[in-house]
């Protein structure tokens, strides 16, 4: 399917790798310019030529934290006028509630509220004027089905959930969609470091706890950055323009709800 994306320009938040690497390479296969964000160069540096030889699209590279001014500056000289905005960044670390201090819940909402809704204010006047915008948030399956010791990342994702559902609609008069992305266990970094963690606390081999978390989903494996980034890519779509407001679960049935 032509998506329709041939010349747009595309920033990434959070994109050298993971499911921000699979989001950042399927709108390259449609044609992007493309934005990268990361805050490992070599790494940076690597996906974007591997992007650059495999699509054959303008790759762009911003190594900065976009969780601060100076990032966001960054990102934004890169790419002043962006056709599509994929906000995505790292959850807080596992941590129990009881132990997050003030400084840990100010910079998890910094990082998973208040960073996306920075981004979307400076992209989307631009976007206006064009009549033309697609913006996607990647947040987690936890903003519907909390999960244990990510209470942080759950309420400041929930929470630009709540934020964006009033302003997607003030958007869709001028062409600019804003859908969310909640990926469930997908086959990333961050789910193996998990394991090891189990690992650890368990004395169970790793490859027993991948093979038990993998039946617990009704699809009986994780999810890959390939298909959720193609899942993006549809939202940014021009095929995609009646949808917006919509959290689109990517987790393999695991959520057990009828809505």
């Amino acid at each position: 399917m032509d998506l329709g994306l041939e010349g747009k320009k595309a920033i990434i938040c959070a994109s050298s790798r993971g499911l921000g690497r699979g989001c950042a390479e399927a709108l390259a296969e449609a044609g992007c310019a493309i934005v990268l964000n990361g805050r490992n160069e070599a790494v940076l540096a690597e996906t974007r030529a591997a992007i650059e030889s495999r699509f054959g699209v303008p790759v762009q590279t911003v190594a900065a934290d976009v969780s601060t001014p100076q990032g966001q500056e960054a990102l934004l000289a890169a790419c002043p006028d962006p056709d599509i905005l994929v906000n995505n960044n790292g959850g807080p670390p596992r941590r129990d509630y009881s132990e997050l201090d003030r400084a840990a819940l100010l910079e998890g909402a910094i990082q998973n509220f208040v960073t996306p809704v920075e981004l979307i204010q400076a992209v989307v006047p631009r976007m206006k004027e064009r009549g033309f915008g697609r913006i996607v948030n990647i947040t987690s399956l936890s903003v519907k089905m909390p999960i244990e010791g990510l209470d942080l990342s759950s309420g400041a994702r929930a929470g630009l959930t709540a934020f964006l559902a009033g302003v997607c609609r003030q958007l869709a008069p001028h062409g600019i969609t804003v859908n969310n992305l909640l990926p469930g266990k997908m086959d990333t970094d961050r789910l193996k470091g998990g394991f090891e963690r189990t690992a650890v606390q368990t004395g169970k081999p790793v490859d027993d706890i991948r093979a038990q978390q993998a039946a617990e989903i009704p699809a009986r494996r994780f999810g890959n950055a390939t298909e959720f980034g193609q899942t993006c890519a549809f939202l940014c779509s021009v095929h995609a323009g009646y949808i917006t407001g919509q959290n689109i679960l990517m987790d393999g049935g695991l959520y057990p709800a009828a809505f």
